[in-house]
């Protein structure tokens, strides 16, 4: 029996119908790459760089620049926070290095292309400096304390290993590194940025240090636009949005949150409740852990995926939504109840 699929960046199980499906000779190796994003119907979509590894590749860039003063580095690699080596282009020389970033087929993403420039000069020490166009903390409970660059932790990881492999591959001691985004702060005014509370520039983030190729704000919060849209699958959180855009490639992705209620769904069109248990087991039974002995739903499901208080709650959501498919995942985006209409 050969071994499954694995999407290496979201550790989703890829079935084997969705392979069959695409007439891509190389679709294992894309997947396998991390780069490529293979769904359901077997269309494959190209995944970008984040800001953070587009940095990261900068830094590398500038100090490996800086042992070789007579030609200019075109392409560094680097380990991602997904533990997947990536080759980014760049264009260094005498230290200064600047990349692109790589937007991948993420059709709204504004910083797609932006350039990202850093500076190294030899130091002692290993220095990053965060400089113009990138923005500073401003409201807590972000990526980082109020008042520092708005740098998140994986993705500084990232960037100091990237800066560290380029110090291994030159031999040098260290290295002062200024890192800095050219129109970083005319870019973040079309971001979420300065309602967040991070102002004067982007933020460095990435957790992956890939981003999915679709637009995740696409989900309002609200339930204004859904009855407009033909084929819709509504999710209630962003684990159950990353995924329904993997299993419903067909359908337009709209995020509501815990407002259920709003839900305005009519007979004809072709819509589709998809998300974690929890929060739409208890929307349609709210007493759906009442004598069971468990604290969550997501206890019961571990010990007792087939527990009949969720062919019960399931039930009650349907006769809320008669002509809806309920689509209940795991967190690794396997599906733990289909229930068709």
């Amino acid at each position: 029996m050969s071994e499954p699929t694995v999407d290496p960046v979201t550790k989703f199980v890829i079935p084997g119908p969705w392979i069959e499906r695409t007439d891509d000779p190389d679709v294992l190796e894309k997947v396998k790459s991390g780069r490529w994003v293979l769904l359901s119907d077997g269309t494959l979509l190209r995944r970008g760089y984040t800001t953070g590894t587009t940095a990261a590749a900068a830094c590398k860039g500038a100090v490996l620049s800086l042992a070789s003063p007579t030609g200019a580095t075109t392409e560094v690699n680097l380990l991602t926070p997904a533990g997947i080596r990536v080759p980014v282009p760049v264009r260094a020389e005498g230290g200064i290095c600047t990349a692109s970033k790589v937007g991948g087929d993420h059709e709204s993403d504004v910083t797609a292309g932006m350039v990202i420039r850093a500076r190294a000069k030899t130091f002692g020490e290993t220095v990053l400096v965060a400089g113009h166009g990138i923005g500073r903390i401003n409201s807590r409970g972000l990526c980082a304390p109020l008042g520092k660059a708005a740098i998140s932790q994986s993705a500084r990881q990232e960037i100091m290993s990237a800066i560290e492999e380029g110090l291994e591959a030159t031999g040098l001691p260290g290295a002062r590194v200024e890192l800095e985004v050219p129109n970083g702060e005319e870019i973040a005014l079309r971001t979420l940025n300065p309602k967040v509370g991070v102002k004067g520039g982007i933020s460095i983030l990435g957790s992956t240090g890939f981003v999915e190729p679709w637009n995740e704000h696409l989900g309002k919060s609200r339930g204004d636009d859904i009855k407009n849209l033909d084929k819709v699958v509504v999710t209630t959180g962003r684990v159950g949005l990353k995924y329904s855009r993997i299993l419903f490639p067909n359908h337009v992705a709209v995020l509501i949150g815990n407002k259920l209620d709003r839900l305005n769904l009519g007979d004809q069109q072709d819509s589709i409740l998809c998300g974690l248990p929890a929060l739409i087991l208890k929307w349609g039974m709210p007493e759906v852990l009442e004598g069971t002995g468990y604290r969550t739903v997501a206890e019961m499901i571990e010990n007792q995926q087939n527990h009949p208080r969720i062919d019960t709650a399931l039930r009650k959501v349907r006769e809320r939504l008669p002509n809806t498919r309920i689509v209940l995942l795991r967190r690794d985006g396997s599906v733990l109840r289909d229930d068709k209409t």
